[in-house]
C-alpha cells in the first residue's frame, strides 16, 4: 500500500473538495439535503467568503465550470468582472500613475464573485439562496475561528489600517491588533447585507414567484440596489494605494449594475484520452493544455512524461515556459477582433513548432510563438521585468500574495470542486476582494478586488486596460471529461502557478495512474521564468522552484542543465483539491491537500 497523508475518499452520495475545512462541510451540507453539485458548490463558495477573506470576499472574482447532471456538455461561467467605465489609461497618467496599482479603490474591476455564484444557483441549482447561504449568515453573524494565517495577514497591513484604512481596521483589529488565532471573529456588517439580500427572496415567494424568481430579485437588489449605490459611494473616497499615492477609485454603481455572469463555451482539447476543458483566453487556463501538448510532443508520441526524472521534470518546465510567453504575447480580453484564436494556439502544427524549441539546457528567454504568422508583441514593463528590472516594490497590500519561498502560505486564493450522485461535477476559483485588497466598505461588510493590475496602460496588447473589458486573471478552474463524460475536477490556488501545479497533478494522475490523493501528495514544482501577474511583476528567468522531495539526484539533474534550482522544503507548493466519479459504476471520490493543514475533503 502506498502511503497518503490521508485517504482518498470514497462512497456514492457526493463529495466536496475546499481550501477550508468548514466550506467543505457547508457544501457537503447541501448534498446531504437532496441538493446537487451547484447547491454544494455556491453553499461552499460564500462560506470561504467568510472563513477565507484574506483570500477571497464579495467583492472579487470568479470563474467556474460545471458539467454533468442533465447536460454532460461543461460550460464555463464568468464571473471576472471588467475594468470599470472611468478605469481609463488617461486617468491613471493624469493621477502620475504607470501602471495599476497592487491595492486600492483604482486598482478594482467590477465585482464578479456573489453575481457568479447566484447565477450558478439559480440557472444549475435545486435549493433556495436562503438555504444555502445559511452557512455563511450564521458564520459571519456569530463568528468562526479565526485562522493563523488571517492573523498574520492582518498583521501585515496592521499599520495601513490604523494610518489611513480606517474602516478596515474597525472591521478587523482588536484593541489594536490582529485578532488571536482561533479566536471567533465576526462579520456583521456582510450578515446584515445577506439577510437584507435573502429579504428579496422572501418577498418574491410572497408574491407568488418560484426558486428561480427568487434568486433573480436577489441578483437585482445587488446589482441594482443598496449595494451597487453603496460601492459607487464609498468608491469616491480617497484611500492610500500601493505605492503611496492617496486617490479616489473610479467605479460607480452604474458599473455594478452593468455587469451580469456569462456562460460560455470551454476552450477544449484531447489529451492522453481525456478532454480537459478550460475558461477563454481572458484567463490563463489554455496555457494548461498548450504546455501538456507541447510536453507530448518534445517527450515522444505515446512515451510517458515521468516527473521523477531529470528529464520528464525539465521538458514540462520548459514548456511551460513558452505557454507563458504565449500568454503574455496573445491572452487577454482587449484585442477584439483581432484576438488570436485559442484554436490556432492549440493547432498540432503550432504545438509541434513550439517544442521545438525545447532544448537539453534550460532557457532563460522569454519567447513567444507567431500563430498565423502574426508578429508577436509584449508589454514594456513585461521586457524590462525579464531583463531584471523591476519597477516599484510589492508591499504587504499588493497583488495576490501566495505562498512565499520559505514554504509558509501568506495567502492565496480558494478552490472548491464538488461531484454529486447525479453525475454533476463543479470547479471553481473565487479570488480577490481580499482584506488587504481595498478598504472594507463598512456599509456591506466587503472589500474591493485589485485584479486591474494584471492589465497594462500600455495600449495595443490583448491585456491592455480598456474599460468593459476583463482582466487576464490567473484563476483557472479545471475539468475532465472520458468519451464525453464528465469524471474529475480539479484546482488550486496559486496565482501564476496555478495551471503549472495542475500539470503535475494531471500527469501523474491520469497518465501515471497515481490515485486522487497520491498525486496530491506527489512533489510538485513550478518555473518563474516569465513576468508575473501581480504588482510588481517581476521575472526571474531560469529559477525553477521545486519541493526537495523530488530527491537530491533530480535537483542537481537540473541544476546540471542550467536551472536555477530553489529547493522549498519538502511539503511547500500547491493546494490541488480534486472530486472525481466513475461512470461505470457512479463511485465518487475525493482529495485535497495536506500543505498548509486547511485544505479538507468530505463526502460519503
Amino acid at each position: 500500500m502506498t502511503f497518503t497523508t490521508r485517504p482518498t475518499l470514497t462512497g456514492t452520495l457526493g463529495m466536496v473538495s475546499s481550501t477550508h475545512w468548514l466550506a467543505s462541510q457547508a457544501g457537503m451540507a447541501m448534498l446531504e439535503q437532496g441538493g446537487n453539485a451547484a447547491d454544494g458548490a455556491v453553499a461552499a463558495g460564500f462560506v470561504l467568503q467568510v472563513v477565507e477573506p484574506h483570500l477571497n470576499g464579495p467583492g472579487g472574482d470568479l470563474p467556474l465550470i460545471v458539467a454533468g447532471g442533465d447536460d454532460p456538455a461543461p460550460r464555463v461561467l464568468c464571473g471576472q468582472g471588467p475594468a470599470p467605465a472611468g478605469a481609463t489609461p488617461e486617468h491613471f497618467a493624469a493621477a502620475g500613475l504607470d501602471r495599476v496599482p497592487g491595492s486600492g479603490p483604482l486598482a478594482t474591476a467590477v465585482p464578479g464573485a456573489v453575481d457568479a455564484w447566484l447565477t450558478l444557483l439559480r440557472d444549475r441549482g435545486t435549493l433556495s439562496a436562503r438555504t444555502v447561504l445559511a452557512p455563511a449568515v450564521h458564520y459571519a453573524r456569530h463568528g468562526h475561528p479565526v485562522l493563523e494565517r488571517v492573523s498574520a495577514t492582518i498583521d501585515r497591513v496592521s499599520d495601513l489600517f490604523t494610518q489611513d484604512w480606517h474602516t478596515s481596521a474597525q472591521q478587523w483589529l482588536v484593541d489594536g491588533a490582529a485578532p488571536q488565532p482561533g479566536s471567533l471573529v465576526t462579520n456583521h456588517a456582510w450578515a446584515d447585507t445577506l439577510d437584507r439580500l435573502l429579504a428579496e427572496e422572501d418577498a418574491a415567494g410572497r408574491g407568488g414567484g418560484g426558486r428561480e424568481a427568487g434568486i433573480d430579485a436577489v441578483l437585482r437588489a445587488w446589482r441594482q440596489g443598496f449595494v451597487a449605490e453603496a460601492i459607487g459611494a464609498f468608491a469616491r473616497r480617497a484611500f492610500r494605494h500601493s505605492g503611496g499615492a492617496v486617490l479616489p477609485g473610479v467605479i460607480t454603481a452604474q458599473d455594478v449594475t452593468s455587469f451580469e455572469a456569462t456562460w460560455e463555451e470551454p476552450v477544449t482539447t484531447q489529451w492522453r484520452g481525456h478532454t480537459i476543458a478550460k475558461t477563454g483566453t481572458w484567463g490563463q487556463g489554455p496555457t494548461l493544455l498548450q504546455a501538456l501538448g507541447m510536453a507530448d510532443e518534445a517527450t515522444g508520441a505515446g512515451a510517458d512524461l515521468d516527473l521523477d526524472t531529470v528529464e520528464g521534470v525539465h521538458t514540462l518546465v520548459e514548456a511551460w515556459k513558452l505557454a507563458m510567453a504565449d500568454r503574455e504575447a496573445w491572452f487577454g480580453d482587449s484585442a477584439g477582433a483581432d484576438a488570436v484564436p485559442a484554436t490556432e494556439l492549440l493547432a498540432a502544427d503550432y504545438l509541434t513548432q513550439r517544442a521545438s524549441l525545447i532544448e537539453q539546457q534550460a532557457s532563460r528567454e522569454l519567447r513567444p510563438g507567431s500563430p498565423g504568422g502574426r508578429s508577436p508583441r509584449l508589454a514594456e514593463q513585461a521586457l524590462r521585468a525579464q531583463a531584471g528590472t523591476v519597477d516599484g516594490a510589492a508591499d504587504a497590500s499588493t497583488g495576490e500574495p501566495t505562498v512565499q519561498r520559505d514554504g509558509d502560505t501568506r495567502g492565496d486564493t480558494c478552490h472548491v470542486d464538488v461531484v454529486d450522485r447525479w453525475g454533476m461535477l463543479v470547479s471553481a476559483t473565487p479570488s480577490g476582494g481580499w482584506l488587504q485588497s481595498s478598504p472594507f466598505i463598512p456599509e456591506l461588510g466587503l472589500a474591493l478586488g485589485s485584479r486591474l493590475q494584471m492589465m497594462w496602460l500600455e495600449q495595443g496588447l490583448p491585456s491592455s486596460l480598456i474599460p468593459g473589458r476583463r482582466p487576464r486573471t490567473t484563476l483557472s478552474p479545471t475539468l475532465v471529461l472520458r468519451d464525453g463524460v464528465p469524471v474529475l475536477a480539479c484546482g488550486t490556488p496559486g496565482g501564476d502557478q496555478q495551471d503549472q501545479w495542475q500539470s503535475v497533478f494531471l500527469v501523474r494522475h491520469l497518465v501515471g495512474g497515481e490515485g486522487l490523493q497520491q498525486a496530491v501528495d506527489s512533489p510538485v514544482f513550478h518555473t518563474t521564468s516569465f513576468p508575473g501577474s501581480f504588482h510588481p511583476r517581476a521575472s526571474e528567468p531560469g529559477v525553477l522552484v521545486a519541493e526537495s522531495r523530488l530527491g537530491d539526484d533530480v535537483l542537481d539533474g537540473l541544476r546540471a542543465r542550467g536551472h536555477q534550482v530553489l529547493d522549498q522544503g519538502p511539503w511547500s507548493l500547491g493546494r490541488m483539491c480534486a472530486v472525481a466519479r466513475d461512470p461505470e459504476n457512479g463511485l465518487v471520490s475525493a482529495a485535497a491537500n495536506p500543505r498548509g493543514m486547511q485544505g479538507y475533503a468530505v463526502g460519503r
